[in-house]
């Protein structure tokens, strides 16, 4: 068991690995850019995954949102837009490499609105102060994580744009690797420590997931990575 979990470890950090390449090689190619369409860079982004690392599959949509659509939660399938001058956008990919999922966001901000790089800025310190907090509390719940995150989100002035915080990852596909739904997402329902096995006896493994908006403004931002592992 001890094997298999340690291979599992690598497998999945080795995963968050190559999405931190892929979108360092997204940045430095400008892919995400004022003037392109929503899908037009998803499927850039798509075929730069399948250039440098082998045809990739994905566990979940791709996701590209600009603008507006920056404020809709996952499940939503806005038409497609395209990504003006003065924008805020974010990529929410899901990227299996050798079974493994990767689940990765990050958020790009185009023109000089202060709030706009004020977000930029608050999504990372947020989530290291989150996995801090994890990382300081053996017992941590995924409903005090949330809290935790919502306090943290709301002293610097945004609010969190969906119902969770992050959730369990491992082997495709993570939705069916543990029971009850709210144990398998960080949020006010999940009483049960983060630190736990699944089912199978298996260590939970976790993302914090960042979606942080302003509705009054009109534009939202989005950070996601490892939480326990890398």
């Amino acid at each position: 068991m001890a094997d298999a979990e340690t291979k599992r470890v690598a497998g999945l950090v080795a995963a968050q690995e190559k999405a931190i390449a892929l979108f360092g090689e997204v940045e430095a190619r400008g892919i995400v850019a004022p003037g392109r369409g929503e899908r037009e860079v998803s499927d850039h982004i798509r075929d730069l995954a399948n250039e440098m690392f082998g045809t990739t599959k994905h566990w979940h949509k791709r996701i590209i949102r600009s603008g507006p659509n920056t404020l809709l939660p996952y499940r939503d399938n806005p038409p497609d837009r395209i990504i003006s001058e003065d924008d805020v956008a974010f990529a929410d990919f899901g990227p299996i490499f050798e079974e493994y999922e990767a689940d990765f966001g990050r958020t790009y901000v185009f023109g000089q609105d202060p709030d706009k790089h004020r977000l930029l800025a608050d999504l990372p310190r947020i989530f290291d102060a989150g996995r801090a907090a994890f990382q300081a509390d053996e017992t941590i719940t995924g409903a005090r994580l949330y809290e935790t995150v919502e306090k943290l989100a709301a002293e610097a002035g945004w609010e969190i744009g969906i119902w969770h915080t992050g959730h369990l990852v491992g082997e495709f596909p993570h939705e069916t690797n543990d029971g009850a739904k709210a144990e398998s997402y960080i949020t006010p329902e999940n009483h049960t420590p983060l630190r736990r096995t699944d089912r199978s006896g298996r260590p939970c493994h976790w993302i914090l997931e960042l979606h942080f908006v302003d509705r009054e403004k009109g534009f939202g931002g989005f950070y996601e990575q490892l939480l326990d592992l890398a």
